[in-house]
């Protein structure tokens, strides 16, 4: 019996053929738009967290609370400063500090000129190699800058590009930051991180210098001695910075971050991205629904007198409703496998460009069966319940009535 229910339904849909296929076509850039969106969701998701990786697990960061968007240190009101690092060099458990400045700088070379950021290397030697490890960064060519090293500078893989400048950058060659001749001793390794792919390292002297920077810095790096107390350490340093600047708790124009504080917030950010994502994409699938909706009511209203036919030579009720039912059914599952399908390739298809556009970050998607399976069902449920009402007036109509008709 169901096989019938199918064999008619599919001979209905084919006989409307252009009518299904322009239903079935609002199914379908529902379904594509969930599965692309939730999946470069996902590859975003896992790109993002993938830069905390290199984060080693004993290191705290203490930054200005800013007032907007941009670099740490551009938007703020209250700077750290050298007095903020006796305060934590102080507390019981901090090994090491590194004082960091990250600025948006001029870059010059070749008549062209780029703004990007710089940020300085420490006069310690010590503090230069936790830095490093800590970001994580390796070189093409050339050399790090040396502890107190000046005129000097290492740029990340992304400045020294043709398409940049005009021409490519390569080791030994001079370029401007702020109007100021600086030598490129090193050139980076091309990394995960598009921060990190558009550095300047410059001496502390040099960049306090070129950007007359007195008594500031927009992050302070603490090691500490047992990375299983990070948490009550980080607690210590924050209690010590709030007494010392006379802050109640909550009115701190300070945060201070461990690896796991700063992976639950960039997560939760963007599961909730993820969501609105999801939400909106949500909205064509609504707009399929009604598609399948107006299309099996015009279908009743066009066979009417099919329906009077089929009950004259004895089908029930329950027959009529079951081949409605799977008529609306098959446009949801069809517009579902081909949506989920084409959504895929668009995702695929969008994370090998990604590379290009954001970068050096690398936006995988892998192929999430649960996903697909997931949106296949879900579009055919879409196409079962919207189906459903025109069904039951389908099957409630009387004989005489449909002869009427």
């Amino acid at each position: 019996m169901i096989s019938d229910y199918f064999t008619l339904a599919f001979k209905n849909l084919k006989h409307r053929g252009l009518r299904s296929w322009l239903t079935i076509l609002g199914v379908i850039i529902g379904i594509a738009a969930v599965v692309s969106l939730i999946s470069l969701g996902a590859g975003l998701k896992e790109a993002v967290t993938g830069q905390f990786s290199s984060l080693s697990p004993d290191v705290l960061t203490i930054q200005n609370s800013g007032t907007g968007l941009g670099p740490p240190g551009a938007t703020t009101v209250v700077k750290l400063n050298d007095h903020d690092v006796k305060v934590i060099e102080s507390t019981q458990g901090v090994k090491l500090t590194i004082p960091r400045l990250i600025r948006v700088i001029k870059l010059e070379y070749n008549d062209a000129a780029q703004f990007s950021y710089a940020t300085n290397v420490p006069e310690d030697s010590k503090k230069v190699a936790l830095m490093f490890q800590n970001l994580n960064v390796e070189l093409e060519s050339g050399r790090f800058l040396k502890p107190g090293e000046k005129g000097k500078v290492v740029l990340g893989s992304d400045l020294v590009k043709e398409d940049v400048f005009g021409k490519t950058i390569s080791v030994g060659r001079s370029v401007k930051i702020q109007g100021e001749t600086y030598e490129v001793v090193g050139i980076l390794k091309k990394g995960s991180s598009f921060t990190i792919n558009q550095v300047v390292f410059m001496s502390e002297k040099d960049m306090k210098q070129s950007l007359n920077i007195i008594d500031e810095w927009d992050m302070i790096i603490a090691q500490v001695n047992n990375q299983d107390n990070i948490e009550e350490i980080g607690k210590s340093i924050e209690d010590k910075l709030r007494k010392d600047r006379g802050e109640k708790i909550g009115e701190e124009d300070f945060s201070v971050q461990t690896p796991v504080k700063s992976l639950e917030s960039i997560n939760t950010i963007l599961t909730i991205v993820n969501i609105i994502i999801a939400g909106i994409a949500s909205i064509s699938l609504i707009v399929g629904g009604i598609g399948i909706a107006n299309i099996m009511y015009a279908s009743v209203v066009e066979r009417t007198k099919e329906i009077g036919v089929m009950k004259a030579i004895g089908a029930k009720n329950k027959d009529i409703l079951g081949v409605f039912l799977v008529e609306s059914g098959l446009l949801g599952l069809v517009g579902g496998v081909i949506g989920a399908l084409l959504g895929l390739s668009l995702a695929l298809g969008i994370s090998a460009l990604a590379g290009n556009f954001l970068g050096g970050l690398q936006l995988k998607v892998s192929v999430d069966y649960v996903l697909l399976l997931g949106a296949i069902a879900f579009s055919f449920t879409i196409g079962i319940i919207c189906g459903l009402l025109p069904s039951l007036q389908a099957s409630k109509l009387k004989v005489v009535d449909a002869f009427r008709k």
